[in-house]
């Protein structure tokens, strides 16, 4: 046959649910085995993540004291200090990840954010804790990226926001451990040993992550096969760039987390301040709100989205939408109320409704890219949510605080956190436009 009449054939391999049915019974059961085990150690590493960054909410109040800072400072400390080197070192990291062993570098992170975290018990004024802050947003920089591509390559599109969704459950559990261990080891031993007690297991974890968890062949959930060209950050940038659905998704995201880093970082203090709660019972009822309520929001979330977005591919996003607009009305009752009981009981709707957006969102954008772009999808992703969310969020409740006490006294929390709760209506608004636009803009077959 002549050169010029061939024709250039793309090997494709048999879709995820066409692989699976032809394993035999043991070969199934052991596969699906691997990837479950797989997704229950990101859980357990997600935790960790969670409880390292989180603990120092719950610790604010009395590190202020020692150390001498102002609300400022501590907002800077909880929200960009961390947020503008875990956010931008995110992205080269998930390039590597794209090219690279997912699995090596997620351990190595592990260790590395462990031993800053640890080293935050030794801090002796600002700056100290400064650099420990900053070094342990270096580590968990490589935790999420390459964590959402391998789950990708583990499960098929159709179960992927159910996955996610699991995986993210590391944030409730994590923040509620963070604050649970955080409050009552400061009682009893002071803020510095709460840092040495969750530090140091991750040193340990991440070896087992390393010898434990086996890389998985990208694309192999949907029976695709990676281009061995890996696409540039700015290239992967201008492809997301394109997808209408990407931009709002990603706004509404950044919103969302504004909202929730906001309650997470500085909702222990306020409750400290106008109701007198000692930390260790803050951490206790607290941390179990954002656990079980915040858990269930998360998978809930997840497995709504996935129901209702199999049928009409809007409602992957408009779940959220429609619970944000839910949740808001119910932050007055929080921030208004006269007894910490009546706040406690209010935040459950809210803390449950407001995690919705997690599992879909990150799910979402793995179907926008193709198999090489994920982890840098991912990256620039959570640069959006944690620049805006993480590093603004803590911030700016904090500078409001700051600005609002000579007006209303230890009372200025209070009202700093009441009106930054109402920007989750403006997020809704988003994510019901980024629905409207998802299904002409998802490339993955099975959505």
């Amino acid at each position: 046959i002549p050169k010029e009449n061939c024709v250039k054939v793309e090997r494709i391999k048999p879709s995820g649910e066409e692989a699976m049915s032809s394993l035999t019974g043991a070969d199934s059961d052991r596969t699906t085995l691997v990837r479950h085990f797989a997704l229950a150690l990101l859980v357990v590493v997600y935790t960790f993540n969670f409880i390292d960054r989180q603990i120092l909410s719950i610790l604010i109040q009395p590190i202020k004291e020692e150390l001498g800072l102002s609300d400022t400072l501590m907002g800077l400390l909880t929200g960009f200090a961390f947020a503008a080197f875990y956010a931008t070192l995110g992205i080269p990291i998930a390039r590597y990840a794209d090219r690279g062993n997912r699995r090596n570098l997620i351990a190595l992170a592990l260790a590395v954010w462990s031993f800053m975290t640890a080293v935050s018990g030794l801090a002796q004024n600002f700056w100290h804790m400064l650099i420990a802050r900053i070094g342990g947003g270096v580590g968990e920089a490589g935790c999420s990226p390459p964590a959402h591509s391998i789950i990708s390559d583990l499960y098929p599109a159709h179960q992927r926001a159910t996955a996610l969704g699991i995986y993210s459950l590391g944030i409730p559990v994590g923040i509620m451990f963070g604050l649970f261990a955080g409050g009552w080891i400061n009682e009893f031993f002071g803020w510095r040993m709460a840092f040495f007690v969750v530090g140091i297991p991750g040193i340990l974890l991440a070896l087992l992550v390393r010898f434990a968890i086996r890389e998985p062949e990208r694309g192999q959930a949907e029976g695709r096969v990676a281009s061995a060209t890996q696409p540039s950050v700015g290239e992967t940038l201008a492809y997301l760039l394109k997808k209408r659905s990407f931009l709002h998704l990603a706004f509404a995201a950044a919103l969302t987390a504004f909202v929730g880093y906001g309650v997470v970082t500085w909702v222990p203090t306020f409750l400290i301040r106008s109701y007198g709660l000692g930390t260790g019972e803050i951490g206790t009822w607290f941390g179990l709100i954002l656990g079980i309520p915040g858990g269930i929001g998360i998978a809930l979330g997840g497995y709504l989205a996935d129901k209702f977005g199999a049928k009409d591919a809007r409602w992957y996003l408009w779940t959220t939408a429609v619970a944000l607009v839910v949740a808001t009305p119910f932050s007055f009752a929080i921030y208004l109320s006269t007894s910490a009981e009546i706040a406690f009981i209010a935040m459950i709707i809210p803390i449950l409704l407001g995690n919705f957006y997690q599992a879909t969102t990150f799910s979402q954008t793995q179907g926008l890219v193709e198999l090489r772009m994920r982890a840098v999808a991912a990256g620039i992703l959570l640069f959006i949510i944690n620049i805006v969310g993480l590093g603004l969020g803590p911030t700016l409740v904090g500078i409001t605080t700051d600005l609002l006490t000579p007006f209303y006294g230890d009372e200025a929390l209070r009202y700093s956190l009441l009106g930054f709760s109402l920007i989750n209506l403006w997020a809704a608004f988003h994510y019901f436009v980024a629905g409207r636009h998802l299904k002409d803009d998802l490339v993955l077959e099975g959505h």
